[in-house]
């Protein structure tokens, strides 16, 4: 058995090619060039590939002839508002930029030497553009909040710090492992055994319920933003092949960018698409139910591998959810704003007659229902799944469980009976 603590960086992305790249398949920039690259637009990333403190021998590399903590050289943002670097500068005395580990349209994510502290850590540096320092101020607020209830710091990513250098909010975090869909990637899109999933499931249940508790909705469920708290894993055979598996399943939620208070009115888009909630596509209003519905969706990738809803169209992906879940309510198609009225036609969904193409079509019927879908992929525990995948995954969000409910499911407490026997 094989033990490794990092993620090779050589597997391309084998899932559709309608689902975009995302931060970390951009290729790294040679480390002898200002590191920046323009954003794309992902979540919170802090995958990271490497452990350990770099010597200030190998730093000095990249930054020679700068005394130890020493100010970079003053450089104007980039058209975007990014801030531009190199490796091996400091970001203020305290912090050395040791790699780049991701970027979105929020910014971007540099590992780097905590001087103060002796550990790596990741720091989140937003653009310089008005909107996204508002954002990060209202991030750093729920960071704030979810720290202060979550004593043991299971749940979240911790805040560590933050400061506002040369216009740019930084944001410091520990630092974590890779996040669950940069893991799946890696692994070649092998699915995570039923029982990972299931310790998987409930940490990540348990981390929704604590931030419904707070009247708080994250609103960007997706595996990207969960992250394992190592990179360690181990390689084991699987027939002729070899797969990777966790050494740790401790799972944490990152990216609190879109998070938002349960009181406040919620009429706009949010999650990205893949995961994002019926009543959020027909414009009905959502509040704590967008969240389990993500929640279904995430379960369903890890124990089949591939995302559940492949789409980036509103009607074909109605269509996707009828397809494996059965119709939709008559009252919610009714109820549709201005926006989707118009994948409505006589009171139900208009499809297939409103594709946009033949190929849309053919990527709606080859989808199997979500009974057939799971038992294709799970031996054991399939019945407790499929029950638990159909509480979250009810169209009407008043109808979904809730969080705590959830994780009193027989999927959950049943093998946790079995093992106390």
């Amino acid at each position: 058995m094989e033990c490794l603590t990092e993620f090779p960086h050589t597997h391309m992305d084998r899932r559709p090619s309608k689902r975009p790249r995302l931060g970390w398949d951009v290729a790294q920039p040679p480390k002898a060039q200002i590191g920046m690259l323009c954003g794309q637009e992902v979540g919170d990333v802090t995958s990271l590939v490497s452990s350990g403190a770099p010597s200030d021998h190998a730093c000095s590399l990249y930054s020679k002839g700068l005394a130890r903590n020493a100010s970079p050289p003053w450089r104007e943002d980039d058209k975007d508002g990014h801030y531009m670097f190199a490796l091996g500068e400091n970001l203020t005395s305290r912090y050395k930029i040791y790699s780049k580990m991701g970027e979105g349209t929020f910014g971007q994510v540099l590992e780097c030497w905590d001087r103060e502290r002796k550990e790596m850590v990741a720091i989140k540096i937003v653009r310089a553009i008005r909107k996204y320092r508002e954002a990060a101020m209202i991030e750093i607020d729920v960071l704030q909040q979810l720290g202060k209830h979550d004593r043991s710091g299971n749940r979240c990513v911790q805040i560590r710090n933050w400061f506002d250098y040369r216009n740019h909010i930084c944001i410091v975090f520990e630092k974590l492992g890779p996040s669950l869909y940069d893991f799946l990637r890696k692994n070649g899109y092998h699915p995570f055994p039923i029982d990972l999933v299931r310790e998987l499931g409930r940490q990540l249940l348990e981390s929704v319920a604590f931030m419904h508790d707070l009247h708080l909705i994250h609103t960007d469920l997706k595996p990207e933003n969960i992250l394992f708290v190592s990179s360690e894993y181990i390689k084991v055979c699987d027939g002729p092949y070899s797969k990777r598996l966790p050494k740790s399943s401790a799972i944490k939620l990152i990216d609190f960018g879109s998070t938002t208070y349960d009181h406040h009115v919620h009429s706009y888009i949010v999650s990205t698409r893949h995961y994002r909630a019926p009543e959020v596509i027909l414009g009905l209003g959502w509040n704590h139910p967008c969240d389990i519905w993500s929640v279904g969706c995430i379960l369903v990738e890890l124990c089949a591998g591939e995302v559940l809803f492949q789409t980036h169209e509103n009607l074909e992906h109605l269509a996707m959810m009828e397809r494996v879940l059965g119709p939709l309510p008559q009252h919610m198609l009714k109820r549709a704003d201005r926006h989707a009225e118009k994948y409505v036609r006589r009171g139900r969904l208009n499809w297939p007659e409103g594709a946009t193409s033949r190929e849309s079509v053919r990527a709606v019927q080859k989808l199997p229902r979500l009974q057939n879908l799971v038992m294709q992929h799970v031996d054991h525990s399939a019945g407790d799944l499929i029950d638990l995948l159909q509480g979250l995954l009810r169209y009407e969000p008043s109808d979904r469980l809730a969080a705590y409910e959830a994780l009193r499911h027989p999927f959950f407490t049943r093998s946790f009976r079995r093992k106390v026997i």
